[in-house]
């Protein structure tokens, strides 16, 4: 009778080092394969960092792989066996125990950041130099120009009251009734004299 390989049991522990057991089933016997970061570890084989054991009692399969330094960052392990009625395998994302990599990407990011601020931040400053030296001079320039014309006989002359052009009315006479015989007597003393 047939089966394909088929994965009955996995686990893994971590401890000093990283142990990760996968165990198949198949008829015929399955063979076992680790990759690591999609390249093939061989079996029975010792590495300095890795050391993989494989044990074969038909129709089981057994493997286990150990590994003594700490993985790169999300490193994949993989588990297959297959046989010629079909393959099996477990995929496991490995991560760091106890990673640096994370508060060295924070301050690295938080320097960067500081960097780049001051950075915009004196280039801003400079954009804006040439506005506030602007401004300030238009200010104190005004100001001169009142100092000044606090000084000058023109402009004092055109600052008092002006004169009004029209000419005044003139002054309302008041006529007193006098006789006849008044006025003759003036025209003749003014004839005779």
């Amino acid at each position: 009778q047939m089966a394909p390989a088929r994965l009955l049991y996995s686990s893994c522990s971590l401890e000093k080092t990283l142990l990760c057991s996968c165990s198949f089933y198949g008829i015929p016997t399955p063979s076992v394969q680790w990759w690591m970061g999609g390249a093939p570890v061989g079996a029975n084989s010792v590495d300095s960092s890795v050391h993989v054991t494989s044990t074969i009692i038909a129709p089981w399969a057994n493997s286990t792989i150990s590994l003594t330094e700490q993985p790169k960052m999300s490193t994949s392990l993989l588990c297959e066996g297959k046989n010629q009625n079909g393959t099996h395998a477990l995929s496991i994302l490995l991560m760091p125990r106890k990673s640096s990599f994370l508060p060295q990407t924070f301050m690295k990011g938080l320097i960067q950041g500081v960097v780049y601020g001051a950075i915009a931040a004196s280039l801003l400053f400079f954009c804006l130099i040439p506005l506030m030296v602007k401004h300030i001079r238009m200010k104190l320039a005004k100001k001169i120009a009142v100092v000044k014309a606090g000084k000058s006989p023109k402009v004092r002359a055109c600052q008092e009251p002006k004169l009004s052009l029209k000419p005044k009315e003139p002054e309302k006479s008041t006529i007193t009734p006098s006789s006849e015989s008044e006025i003759l007597k003036k025209q003749d003393k003014g004839a005779h004299e």
